[in-house]
């Protein structure tokens, strides 16, 4: 599986062709088979990622017919960049030194969850998200999605490959000076960046706190629309 539009993924779970449980050990398989450890700095381990599944799947459910109006990103894949806070994972910036293990979710993190989104794992960035070339972290050098001999950009360099290699449908991101929209650019991906204050910016490992914004890494322009709206809120 390489690509993941969400309407696609979304019909192939309603009419049953695909599950919730073989759309995550297909997408572990292809994760692993396709060996770009360096995109991640923490992922999601199976065994919780089919916990998750199966707790979705019992409320899709219980919600009957109303499960896309109560949960419209039901078993849609997603990861975040490691500046976002996760609960019960590890927040490093791509710095070992500063890492903590946070206490609650980022607020944008919480509204996919709460829309039944999937999270996949936490993605590697250039450190502090100061940088725009993708290999500044310790814990790799992000490889470009399409020639893994030229830079994947940055600092969101893991999010951007991460969809751009279809390992999730879309991910979360930062852009404060271009941190979004250059490795999207750089891996052929849509590298959305909100009027700022459209999404919060609250549990988010902050670069310049007043430039500060998520961004949004769908495969296409048309699946932004899609992720987006259960992002935006007042932020709190």
């Amino acid at each position: 599986m390489t690509a993941l539009d969400i309407s696609e993924l979304q019909s192939a779970l309603r009419s049953g062709h695909l599950t919730l449980t073989a759309l995550v050990n297909t997408l572990t398989t292809h994760i692993d088979a396709d060996d770009r450890p360096e995109v991640w700095i923490h992922r999601v381990p199976v065994a919780e990622l089919l916990e998750r599944a199966a707790a979705l799947q019992s409320k899709a459910e219980a919600l009957g017919e109303s499960v896309y109006e109560q949960l419209p990103l039901f078993g849609v894949p997603f990861a975040v960049k490691d500046n976002f806070d996760v609960a019960g994972m590890p927040t490093t910036a791509a710095c070992p030194a500063f890492a903590y293990v946070a206490k609650e979710n980022a607020h944008v993190v919480q509204r996919l969850l709460d829309s039944g989104a999937l999270l996949i794992g936490k993605t590697n960035l250039d450190q502090f998200a100061t940088g725009l070339v993708g290999v500044r972290s310790p814990y790799g050098a992000v490889r470009n999605a399409h020639d893994p001999a030229y830079v994947s950009g940055g600092s969101s360099s893991g999010s951007a490959v991460a969809v751009a290699r279809g390992y999730v449908s879309f991910a979360l991101g930062t852009d404060t000076a271009g941190s979004g929209r250059v490795p999207a650019g750089f891996n052929g991906i849509v590298g959305l960046k909100p009027s700022l204050g459209l999404f919060s910016s609250r549990g988010i490992v902050p670069a310049f706190r007043t430039l500060d914004c998520p961004a949004v890494f769908p495969l296409e322009l048309m699946q932004a629309s899609q992720g987006a709206p259960g992002l935006a809120a007042l932020h709190p």
